[in-house]
């Protein structure tokens, strides 16, 4: 008898961030006192709430983050185990501050974000584990620990290992840094202004191809992904799929969690859009991370 096929290992690589979220009727500008209709408190962040969709969706996730030693570092790696994601080669910083954010939700899903992005966190990556990414059939990251996702692109490179970032609103320069070295680029649209100032939305993803990205792709809520491909440069669209959004916090993040997984199952980059666009409309429509039966149904209807 023969074992069956492990599911594949993904490795993220990026933020961390302990979410207040807080309902609100209106997102107002101050001075005010309002109240909220509903809090919850839960693990967030760009590289996170991809390796909980990662986990959720049926793969193995290994997350690479740092937090500090104060009352909100523990507490958020131990969510994100619950998820299922391992956690055991994080970076606990002594005297660092976990990065923390509170983010306001309006009735229709909309979000206002205010972020600490953590103090004494460190940005030597000398620590981290890369021989874990032989191993690995697929690694992501995002921007915001530029020097450790430019060690890791490198390696994984080096070796074969497909790589996608997360192109979100970041720093020019480090955008600029980080792309080259990757094999798939999803922006946002912010990412990609941020990317190619100026250029047009196709213009700044050729871009990427012309520096080295095999796909490059921007997510645009509701108008759908658009994409091309080194071996295909003409635009393509998948569509959005029609949700009903409640709260778009994470949804992104979502999408590129899912389709990282994609990637490590060897998926076709089309179908790896559509199966990532899925992904990302339940969790906007749900405000929680999508099962893979929950996916798979979305994609059969």
């Amino acid at each position: 008898m023969t074992e069956p096929d492990l599911p594949p290992i993904v490795v993220c690589l990026g933020s961390v961030v302990m979410d207040h979220t807080f309902l609100v009727q209106d997102i107002v500008q101050p001075p005010s006192k309002n109240r909220a209709t509903g809090y919850s408190l839960g693990a967030g962040g760009l590289a996170a709430n991809a390796s909980v969709a990662v986990a959720r969706l049926g793969g193995r996730c290994v997350f690479w983050g740092r937090v500090g030693d104060d009352l909100n570092g523990p507490p958020l790696l131990e969510a994100l185990a619950e998820q299922g994601v391992d956690v055991s080669h994080c970076h606990k910083a002594t005297g660092g501050r976990t990065p923390v954010s509170a983010v306001l939700v309006d009735p229709v899903g909309e979000r206002s974000i205010y972020a600490y992005r953590g103090d004494n966190l460190g940005t030597d990556p000398a620590w981290l584990p890369l021989h874990i990414l032989d191993g690995a059939q697929a690694f992501l990251c995002d921007p915001r620990w530029a020097e450790g996702s430019a060690r890791a692109l490198d390696y994984a490179r080096e070796r074969g290992i497909p790589t996608v970032i997360d192109g979100e609103k970041s720093e020019t320069r480090l955008l600029l840094d980080l792309i080259p070295r990757s094999d798939h680029a999803v922006f946002s649209e912010p990412g990609l202004a941020n990317y190619a100032p100026g250029a047009r939305p196709v213009e700044g993803l050729r871009k990427a191809i012309a520096e080295g990205c095999q796909v490059a792709a921007v997510t645009r809520g509701e108008k759908g992904t658009l994409w091309l491909t080194a071996q295909d440069p003409e635009p393509r669209i998948t569509p959005a799929f029609r949700v009903m959004a409640t709260n778009t916090t994470g949804a992104g993040d979502v999408f590129h969690g899912a389709y990282a997984l994609a990637i490590a199952e060897r998926q076709k980059v089309d179908r790896a859009m559509r199966f990532a666009s899925a992904a990302g409309g339940l969790r906007a429509r749900d405000g929680a991370t999508p099962s893979r039966a929950m996916v798979e149904e979305l994609l059969r209807g």
